[in-house]
This record gives structure tokens, sequence and C-alpha cells, in this order.
């Protein structure tokens, strides 16, 4: 298993100071703060409705938070534009893969490159691309339409485009969602080799075996606002978080949540 890295404050490559939005009288974040620090992966987990995606929309520039402040390597983005915050190094791959079918999987990945940076030229962006199919596992199929990829297939092209903007920070939403079991392990060692690239990485996930894997720590969302923060056997041991979420003490190293094998709650 790959060491999990140890990181300090002044490492921050991203800084949530209490985030909040409502839309109407529905507070979906509440007063969120944490961190993302150069060279760290971490997870967010929680119950359908904690949050997680609405978090991953503000941090992105989906929504524009009611109050609260968001820095990218030391820069304010909180009024940011999405294009803005691209530009500035934050990548972002969504849990639902929508390719230009039509166009090649190199063709794909190209037009992350010519999006990501202002003035980069079509043969740059080429070149980026086809480097990034190598590093995925997708060189073999460059020249297919991207309609005819499988679903891994689908969730590499994913995370090449993404990182096709040269980002500094990655956002991962349910990745690993519809993957059987060796799928999810090549997914796992993807995003290693990212963080290996000099990416860091945040990412949403309800398997809790990836999140054991992956996660340097791990932040436990509920009702909008942030229940405990730590490793993930600090988190999973949380009498708050096992109450909450897990509904029982997991055995660390293997299996989901109870309340995820009853189909309950997903993070």
């Amino acid at each position: 298993m790959e060491a999990k890295v140890e990181v300090s404050d002044h490492q921050a490559v991203l800084r949530a100071d209490g985030l909040s939005k409502s839309f109407g009288g529905l507070k979906a974040v509440q007063d969120v703060s944490f961190s993302v620090h150069a060279g760290e992966i971490l997870a967010v987990i929680g119950p359908n409705g904690a949050g997680k995606t609405t978090l991953l929309n503000l941090l992105s520039g989906v929504y524009r938070p009611s109050t609260g402040r968001l820095h990218l390597l030391g820069r304010d983005m909180t009024r940011a534009t999405m294009e803005e915050r691209c530009h500035a190094g934050l990548g972002r791959a969504f849990q639902i893969v929508r390719p230009f079918g039509e166009m090649t999987v190199h063709e794909n990945v190209t037009v992350g490159a010519l999006f990501g940076k202002p003035g980069m030229r079509l043969p740059q962006a080429r070149e980026l691309a086809q480097s990034l199919l190598e590093s995925t596992g997708l060189a073999a199929h460059a020249d297919r339409p991207a309609h005819e990829l499988t679903l891994l297939q689908d969730k590499r092209l994913e995370v090449a485009r993404a990182l096709a903007t040269q980002p500094r920070l990655l956002l991962l939403d349910e990745v690993m969602a519809g993957l059987r079991p060796a799928e999810a392990q090549e997914a796992v060692a993807l995003i290693r080799s990212v963080r290996r690239s000099g990416v860091s990485v945040l990412f949403i996930e309800h398997i809790m075996p990836v999140v054991r894997d992956l996660a340097d720590r791990v932040v436990v969302m509920d009702q909008g606002q942030v229940m405990a923060e730590g490793t993930y056997r600090e988190v999973t041991t949380n009498p708050l978080v096992v109450a909450a979420y897990l509904g029982t003490e997991p055995e660390l190293g293997s299996g989901q949540p109870q309340s995820e094998q009853t189909g309950q709650v997903r993070a």
C-alpha cells in the first residue's frame, strides 16, 4: 500500500473558511472549514443529503457561497468563475461522464487542454493529450470515438480530460460509482498515480475500503456540516460518525457502512 502523506497547514493548496450555501430555507452547507494540502489525498464522506456534492459545487464555482471564503494557492477565489478557478489550478471530474461521443478519445482530451490554460496552442494541446492518454492507460484507444468506451475507460477519460487542464488540485465526485471491484482497484491505482504526478486530490466516495486505501485524511459531513475530521481509523472509530453514518463500528480494512449494506445510505 502506498504510504500516506504527512502535511502541514502552510502547505495548503485549498482552504475553505466557513463556507455556507442556502437554497431558500434549506441550509445545504453550513459553516464548513477545512484545507487540502500539497500532495494530499483528502476524502469527503457522509450520508445522502449531507451536502457533499453541494460542497464540491462551491469549490469548483458551480455555486457561489452564501457566506464564507475560499482560497486556492493563496488566492481568494470566493467570487471567481468556474473558468477562472480552472485557469488558477482547480480541476474536476464528474460522477456522470459526458464525453463528446462522436469525437475521438484523443480529441476529447485535447479540448480539455485547450480550455485549461490560456494561450495553449493546438500542437501543444495534442502533445499533452497524448501524454495523458499514455499515463491513464488510454493510448491504445486514442483514435476511437468516445462513445465506444467501456465504463471504466469512460472514467479514465474523465480523469484525463480534467488533468489536461493542468490542475494543482483535482476534485473527484464518486468516480468509483458503477465499477466492479477489480475495476475500482484500477481506479485506485490511477488516483495514486495522479498524486505522484504532483496533483493533490479531494474525492467524494461511499466505498469504505477505497477511502481506507486512498485517503491521507477524511472529512465526514452530516446535515451540511463537518462532523469529524482525521485519519480513516480516527473517523471510523468516532462515536458520532458511527451513530450517524456507519451504523456499526467497521472492521478496519474491510466492508462498507452497515447502512450502505442495507441500501439506506450512500456517502
